[in-house]
């Protein structure tokens, strides 16, 4: 019976004295954040540094009082343990969190800026150790971010090494490589500074380059070198970046103007129709995209992230109709007679625009973003692979595979290319000559509308938008060659190449000029194209 007493004590005796041992700290805190200006301040530095601690189990309690102190909730009493944080409709004591009465005549202290700016940065630090959701911890880390040089490395360590989320913990790795870049110890210093360079940006040059004036750089010799090395590694690293930039901005736009030009040079190369209103397909295109995502937001929301996808099919079949209609009705009628057929095509291209003024509108439509196509991923230097632009560059390899197959691989494609090359000698051997000049026609048109398609989530989709690409298109098929994809995919790819080396140093408008006028001498110089139609008919 004794002895249960005893332990009893015993146990009584350390919870108090652990109690005590724990209490004054808390309560020399309240008492320095009740205090005067300078000791409020170095309680809020004391608990900026408190944040980098690895123990966390203070930190909640910290983020509660400073959080008080900020929204002006701490009521302060002449003896520290009886302050309490007043808010959210519960009184507690700001030593222990445990409900308690508010104090009589209390004090609310009054933060200066300088103190003010010291505690806002510790209660980010502390959020960014002990926020309760990745959204909180990441706010924490933006507000941390915009002054990482004046919080301690080792926040950001903690914070990193406990932190659940991938994403976000790769995220404060980044943030603690530039906090590492102010710290007193100079091999954190290095280490940091070679870590940067390793992914390298012109934002990480910049802060790199910050280090020249650094008095460290002119005392310390590992240092100089570390950051000399850095330098030149995040240069090189920025011009290869910069160099698959251009690249990969030229292939996109080259992807653009392929898939613009891919049905008008079927329909060019085998009628010889120059179709005005090819560009008005392409914005039919668009819209019936548009119409097919707005219906499975309608009929199936869960599928409307992948309106590019189901579009494909009723994109191709409308365009392909109305050219198969437009053919049957219009152009077969005119197709000696190229002036007529000119003047014809524009007259539907203004038919086109004007019927979809009416019916829709003149604003641009409004498409979602799906999952797939949304951000991007750094390779090197400042380069992102966005995935928007890597969908239309995929979305044209596939289209160009398949026209390839159709016209190379298909009974379609073998009478289209025997009309191309001889349609008086295809007549006489019983190929259908008008029945292929409709179904190539209505194959070119579909093509338009898969372009459209394409174009939707990286263009304004209006009414107009057809005639931006009817010029360009027309460029990409003559300098390649008349009835030649393999052409069309060599011209699109040196115009949307040579306007994007351009366009940086010029301007849009001039680099079109400057294009234009490079087609124009390469003509003169070889004016079938660089590739030409075996046979192509007179």
């Amino acid at each position: 019976m004794i002895r249960p007493l005893i332990l009893g004590w015993l146990f009584a005796v350390a919870v108090a004295t652990g109690a005590s041992a724990q209490s004054p700290g808390r309560a020399e805190l309240i008492a320095g954040l009740c205090g005067n200006a300078a000791a409020t301040g170095d309680a809020g530095n004391r608990i900026l540094a408190s944040a980098g601690q690895p123990d966390a189990a203070e930190l909640p309690w910290m983020e509660t009082v400073t959080s008080a102190l900020l929204d002006r909730q701490l009521k302060c009493a002449a003896d520290p343990g009886q302050t309490v944080v007043d808010g959210g409709g519960a009184v507690r004591n700001a030593v222990t969190l445990e409900p308690a009465s508010a104090p009589d005549q209390p004090k609310v202290p009054v933060l200066n800026l300088k103190n003010r700016a010291v505690f806002e940065l510790a209660q980010s630090a502390l959020r960014l150790r002990v926020g309760a959701t990745p959204s909180v911890r990441r706010q924490a880390l933006t507000a941390l971010g915009r002054k990482a040089a004046s919080v301690p490395v080792e926040v950001f360590e903690q914070a990193a090494a406990g932190e659940s989320d991938a994403g976000l913990k790769a995220e404060i790795e980044s943030t603690a490589q530039i906090s590492a870049l102010n710290s007193p110890d100079i091999a954190k210093r290095i280490a940091a500074v070679e870590r940067l360079a390793s992914t390298p940006n012109r934002r990480v040059q910049t802060q790199i380059a910050a280090l020249l004036a650094d008095p460290a750089y002119k005392s310390d010799q590992k240092f100089r070198l570390a950051v000399d090395a850095a330098l030149i590694k995040v240069g090189q690293g920025i011009l290869l970046g910069d160099v698959l930039s251009t690249l990969y901005n030229g292939l996109s736009f080259a992807s653009i103007l392929f898939m613009a030009a891919i049905g008008l040079s079927v329909i060019f190369g085998l009628m010889g129709v120059i179709n005005l209103a090819q560009g008005e397909l392409i914005m039919i295109g668009a819209y019936v995209t548009w119409l097919t995502q707005e219906a499975l937001k309608s009929i199936a929301p869960g599928l409307a992230d992948y309106y590019l996808f189901i579009a494909v099919v009723p994109a191709f079949l409308v365009t392909a109709g109305i050219g198969v209609l437009l053919e049957a009705t219009i152009l077969r009628h005119l197709y000696k007679r190229p002036l007529m057929s000119l003047l014809a095509t524009w007259a539907i291209s203004l038919f086109l625009i004007n019927l979809v003024r009416v019916s829709f509108g003149t604003q641009n439509l409004q498409f979602l973003t799906p999952f797939y196509i949304s951000g991007g991923v750094p390779v090197v230097g400042d380069f992102i692979v966005t995935w928007n632009r890597l969908f239309a560059i995929a979305f044209a390899a596939i289209t160009l595979a398949l026209t390839w197959f159709v016209v190379n691989r298909t009974g379609l494609g073998l009478n289209i290319r025997a009309v191309t090359q001889n349609r008086d000698m295809a007549g006489c051997i019983g190929i259908p000559t008008r029945k292929i000049d409709m179904m190539a026609f209505g194959l070119g048109s579909g093509l338009a509308g898969l372009a459209g398609l394409s174009l939707s989530p990286i263009y304004n989709v209006n009414p107009q938008m057809g005639g931006n690409f009817i010029i360009d298109s027309f460029m990409v098929v003559v300098l390649g060659g008349v009835g030649t994809i393999g052409g069309t995919l060599v011209a699109a790819l040196g115009v949307g190449q040579v306007n994007v080396l351009i366009e940086p140093l010029w301007g849009a408008v001039a680099a079109k000029v400057i294009v234009l006028f490079l087609i124009i001498a390469f003509l003169q110089w070889r004016p079938e194209g660089l590739f030409t139609a075996k046979g192509r008919r007179r």
